[in-house]
This record gives structure tokens, sequence and C-alpha cells, in this order.
């Protein structure tokens, strides 16, 4: 395995990674920045207001998006094994 093999391996998982987090990251960015927005807004400084209305968003994100996100490291998984025999040729 070459050097340019092995920056395409790393350069595949940096963009599964960034790939599989982008939905839920997205969505906790969003709201965090709305529910901020609100408390400045109204003057409240409760911490725990807006840890609940991200937790709901991601785990409705992740309800609607998980399976997609579980095929796609599943299909990368798959190229990965398939390329270890030309780790030996």
């Amino acid at each position: 395995m070459g050097i340019a093999e092995v920056v395409d391996v790393g350069r595949l998982a940096l963009w599964m990674t960034v790939l599989i987090s982008a939905p839920l990251l997205g969505v906790a960015l969003a709201v965090g920045l709305l529910i901020g927005i609100v408390q400045a807004a109204t003057s409240i400084n409760e911490s725990t207001l807006s840890f609940i209305p991200k937790v709901a968003a991601v785990a409705l994100t992740l309800a609607i998006v998980g399976s997609w996100q579980l095929s796609t490291l599943v299909d990368y998984t798959r190229s990965m094994f398939q390329r270890i025999p030309l780790l030996f040729t």
C-alpha cells in the first residue's frame, strides 16, 4: 500500500466522519442558537433550558436519519474490508 492509498483511506475516513456527524451537529447548533436568541431576548439565564430542547431535537434527528447513517457506515466498512486483500499484493 503506497502513500497515495493511505492518504485516500484517511481522506475517506474524515469525509465519513463529517458526513455522519453533520446532521446531528447541525440540528444541535440550530436549536442551541434559537434557544440562545430566545434567552437573550427574554433575559432568562437558565442553563438547563437549552439542554432539553437540544436533546429532543438530536433524538428526533437521530430517529429520522439514523438508518441512513447506519447504511452509510456499513457501506464504508464494506469498502474498507474489500481493500484488505489489496494490501498483500
